[in-house]
């Protein structure tokens, strides 16, 4: 971040260097940033009631870029939009403010109010805007960490010093079953070939069958050539 001190402003400029914001895009990206875009974006940084959020947004939401094919203007514009819905503006006013020279045009073709609305409102439906949405959607745990942890000390404070038996119980249990150690799960995978009496009736049959052929063999009743060729009578097996 580069501050600029201008000696006739009491609040510093806040910048976005073009190395900054090429860091934040996917990497297909990254070549479309020229100076001129930079010099856009940065005068969208004077403001100084938006600045700051207009910088953190367009550095934060910019993982969005990478899914879906948009062009990194649109991503701009809509990050502006939203920054705006954040800071309280109504769907209207956050998209006169992004699009005022649009919001303009409208007015100078005679475009009443009900439908600029109409426009409005369909662009805060806007695919990209509403992926940045989603981007800006706190975990309750996460956005209530500092409550929690209130919590936490009271229910130790109770446990220690709480004039009841009970009480300092039930703050002890409290205490325990949100501050333990979480389970491990372990998973053991059996992958084994169990036998059942018919494999094990199929392999004693073969053994014999192959003793008995050997047997044969030996006492010349049949050659190894008669025995390849000998078919096996199928039967029905009686349980």
């Amino acid at each position: 971040m580069v501050l600029s001190m201008d000696p006739n402003t009491e609040v510093n400029e806040v910048y976005l260097s073009k190395e900054e914001f090429k860091a934040t895009l996917p990497k297909a990206m990254k070549g479309r940033i020229s100076d001129e875009l930079m010099g856009s974006i940065n005068g969208l940084l004077q403001d100084q009631t938006t600045r700051v959020e207009l910088r953190e947004n367009l550095i934060g939401y910019a993982s969005v870029l990478a899914q879906g094919r948009y062009k990194v203007e649109d991503y701009i514009s809509a990050v502006k939009y939203v920054s705006y819905k954040m800071l309280g503006s109504s769907n209207l006013e956050s998209y006169v403010k992004t699009f005022p020279q649009r919001y303009k045009r409208l007015l100078d073709d005679g475009v009443d109010d009900h439908r600029v609305s109409a426009y409005a409102s369909a662009y805060n439906k806007n695919q990209l805007v509403n992926k940045i949405y989603e981007q800006t959607l706190i975990p309750s745990h996460i956005l209530n960490a500092d409550q929690f942890q209130k919590a936490l000390n009271v229910q130790a404070e109770l446990m220690v010093h709480a004039n009841s038996e009970k009480v300092r119980s039930d703050a002890a249990n409290s205490l325990l079953t949100h501050l333990k150690r979480p389970e491990v799960t372990k998973i053991e995978l059996d992958v084994g070939l169990k036998e059942d009496k018919t494999i094990n009736d199929l392999r004693q049959a073969t053994m014999a069958l192959a003793a008995s052929q050997r047997d044969m063999i030996k006492s010349g009743m049949m050659n190894a050539k008669e025995v390849a060729h000998s078919q096996i009578i199928e039967g029905e097996v009686v349980e």
